[in-house]
């Protein structure tokens, strides 16, 4: 679909009528930083919603992505990869993924080739994010950054308590209190063996440590491991809790 065909006056964004979205897209391109929240504010707001002017931007933030600099790239990508993760899956008909397929394409190609030259590793968890969302991987598009930030919230699947669990490169474990504030008990991670890791676990370890990120690879093998919660004993597999936060 040609963006420049689209009559936005029949779309809307958060705000309604999305006949301004061509001139915000214009400011974009020229600074993608600089307007990447408004952006984000009309398109993609708290970066879990999109509207069809959102997809119907895909063909622009290509367009915007194949001639923007390297150091504007992310935003441009990290802008595409949100709105597509709000899309519903491939099997769903008329997904935009399926509809928006050709810059869907290109965004993928120019995130893959991103990911490879060296970025850092809070850019790289996200753009990792990015290239799932054009891929239609549900879930995952959204549930890495704990790899970064080295820490998800889940819930035992006996007890119900709820736990942290803690990804270092230290130390990993569960716990039930708040570790930060005070001594409390705690149950050692276990990681998957690389040879163990299911299919996108696997691609998400051998891919990030030929990029570099070795601490993302050892992060994912405890984040598809398994642990016992503190309070119950109770064995669980790390990955599933993480998920079952996200599916309603």
């Amino acid at each position: 679909m040609d963006e420049r065909m689209t009559d936005w006056s029949t779309l809307i964004d958060v705000c309604g009528s999305a006949e301004h979205v061509p001139g915000l897209l214009d400011r974009f391109k020229a600074d993608p930083s600089g307007v990447w929240s408004e952006l984000m504010d009309h398109l993609c707001p708290q970066m879990d919603i999109a509207f069809p002017a959102s997809y119907a931007a895909l063909p622009r933030l290509a367009e915007i992505a194949i001639a923007c600099s390297p150091e504007d790239l992310a935003w441009v990508l990290l802008s595409a990869g949100a709105i597509a993760a709000c899309s519903p899956g491939l099997s769903e008909p008329d997904s935009p993924l399926t509809v928006f397929s050709a810059p869907i394409g290109v965004l993928h190609r120019l995130t893959d080739r991103r990911l490879s030259q060296g970025v850092e590793a809070e850019e790289y968890v996200n753009l990792l994010q990015a290239l799932l969302s054009f891929e239609g991987v549900e879930i995952w598009d959204r549930c890495l950054e704990g790899l970064q930030t080295g820490e998800y919230e889940v819930d035992c699947p006996h007890c119900g308590v709820d736990l942290f669990v803690v990804i270092g490169q230290d130390e990993s474990f569960c716990c039930s209190d708040d570790y930060a504030l005070r001594e409390v008990h705690k149950s050692p991670l276990r990681p998957a063996r690389t040879q163990d890791l299911e299919a996108l676990p696997h691609r998400l370890s051998t891919r990030a440590l030929a990029d570099g990120h070795r601490s993302l690879a050892h992060g994912v093998r405890y984040l598809f491991g398994r642990a016992d919660c503190p309070d119950c004993g109770t064995d669980f597999s790390v990955a599933e809790r993480v998920e079952a936060r996200w599916i309603p």
